[in-house]
This record gives C-alpha cells, structure tokens and sequence, in this order.
C-alpha cells in the first residue's frame, strides 16, 4: 500500500480528524492554497490510485492517509461515472452531475466509511468538512479526467479499465 507523504503536523487544520491539506486549486473553499511547485495530496490519490485500488485493507499510518483512502474511494465512483462516456465532452458532463451531490459527512447515511473520520462535535465543524470534501472532490474531478481521456477527447483505456475494481470490497451503485 502506497501511504501518504503528507505527515501529521499540529499546524494543519482538521475537521473530524481530517486534516484541510492545501491544495493546488482555483476552486473556492476552506483549503488553504499549496505551492503550485508541489505535489498535494490530489497528486498523490491520483499517482497511488492504481496500486492502492488493488488492496483490500489499508493500515492507517497518518491522518492524511485518511484522506488519501477517501480520495481513492472518489476517484474509484468517478471512473465509474466516465466508463460508460466515449468523449470527453460526455464525461466532463458526468463528473459535473456527480459534484452536484451532496457531499455526506461522517454521521450521515451514505458516508462510504463508518469510523474512518471521528463524528462532528458541532454543525460547524460537519459543515467545514462537508465544504473541504466538496472541494477536494472538484478539483480530483477537474484532474482525473486529464488522466482518463486522452489529448484528442477519447477515453483513456489504461485508467478507464480500473473502474472494475472494488477498492477494500466496497461496492459502488
């Protein structure tokens, strides 16, 4: 398993034991910005997603690594949204209708990981996460598919095959 590189430091924000890791976005929201230089933690789910996608536990090691499992979990329904998009066009279509969700917290019917996060204390706190998660999930989106279509708007079969996959034996609907 490919953990994350992202260490747990007492500066970082967290929401529910999820740390707010800057990122390398346009997209508003409560993440603080990344130097554009570096990788962040989208780089690093998108880089492990075809390794990690295989394991069916993950030993937590970091806070981040939290993270990183939720972002693999995402990136594992996007595909499943784009495996049936033969164009760019149609997938970007996809990817924009599965962002209009509501975004579940821990706590809430329909978080895909019971006990990963540790339940809100205040409506304050779910709401923070609530909008990191939105905005993470924009911005894995916007990148996955750069990685899932090719330059002349034609799937990727190389990323688009890995959408069979259960990551840790969830089943996606």
């Amino acid at each position: 398993v490919y953990h994350s590189s992202f260490v747990d430091d007492d500066s970082i924000t967290k929401a529910c034991g999820c740390p707010l890791l800057p990122l390398k976005t346009h997209i508003k929201g409560p993440a603080p910005a990344s130097d554009p230089d570096k990788a962040d933690i989208v780089d690093e789910a998108i880089t492990f997603f075809r390794a990690n996608v295989f394991f069916k536990n993950f030993r937590v090691k970091s806070p981040s690594d939290k993270l990183l499992i939720y972002l693999t979990f995402y990136i594992n329904i996007a595909l499943k949204r784009l495996e049936g998009c033969r164009t760019l066009a149609v997938g970007t279509k996809a990817i924009i209708n599965l962002g209009l969700e509501k975004v579940p917290v821990p706590g809430e019917p329909g978080f895909p990981f019971p006990g990963l996060f540790t339940l809100p204390l205040a409506q304050e706190e779910a709401e923070l996460l609530r909008n990191y998660l939105k905005q993470i999930r924009e911005e894995t989106s916007g990148r996955l598919l750069n990685c899932a279509y090719r330059a002349n708007g034609f799937p990727n079969k190389w990323w688009l095959a890995f959408a069979k996959r259960k990551f840790m034996n969830i089943v996606i609907l």
